[in-house]
């Protein structure tokens, strides 16, 4: 579909949250006229990192997510600073909500989370050769168990829905292991 089939045809600020804003962008789709307001949230990009040890296992982090009401089993990740790099940011990241930094971090590629919604991109990195330097140091109102697992361990993991968050399955997927449907 051509994207010359939709005006833009103003835009209205709804929120501005902590982390994101919302607005409604109003729009006329022009093979037919009809005009509707789409709800766009603004959010800086994000970071993913996956880390791993030398002897090859991952290290991830165990937190309550207030969404689901539950814990959830994650990688490494946040939001990049407006004054940092994504590999800045995933630097950060790995080390404040674990105390792990590594020796050599390259970006596996980039993706947007939700774009009928959402304008910002999450980086994905592979963090390799990762050690302990310090304690995890998170913000005032997170908890977080650092968990190591053997690579290998992740595609089980996916299956049981023990990890079952979207951009942290898309960061495996970049590794190539994520489980093939049956």
């Amino acid at each position: 579909m051509p994207e010359r089939s939709w005006t833009l045809l103003g835009s209205r600020d709804i929120a501005d949250h902590r982390i994101f804003r919302i607005r409604y962008d109003r729009y006329r789709f022009e093979p037919t006229g009809a005009e509707g307001d789409f709800v766009v949230m603004d959010s800086a990009d994000w970071v993913n990192v996956v880390p791993l040890t030398a002897d090859g296992q991952v290290i991830l982090v165990r937190q309550y997510r207030h969404g689901t009401r539950r814990l959830s089993l994650e990688i490494p990740g946040g939001m990049i600073d407006a004054d940092e790099s994504p590999a800045a940011a995933a630097a950060r990241e790995l080390k404040e909500e674990t105390g792990f930094v590594s020796q050599r971090i390259r970006l596996l590629g980039r993706a947007n989370p939700n774009p009928a919604v959402q304008t910002n991109f999450c980086y994905f990195f592979l963090a390799e050769g990762c050690r302990q330097v310090s304690p995890p140091q998170p913000d005032p109102l997170e908890r977080i168990e650092v968990v190591l697992r053997p690579l290998q361990d992740i595609p089980a993991l996916m299956q049981r829905e023990e990890i079952c968050h979207a951009l942290v399955i898309s960061a495996f997927a970049y590794l190539g292991t994520v489980p093939q449907v049956p």
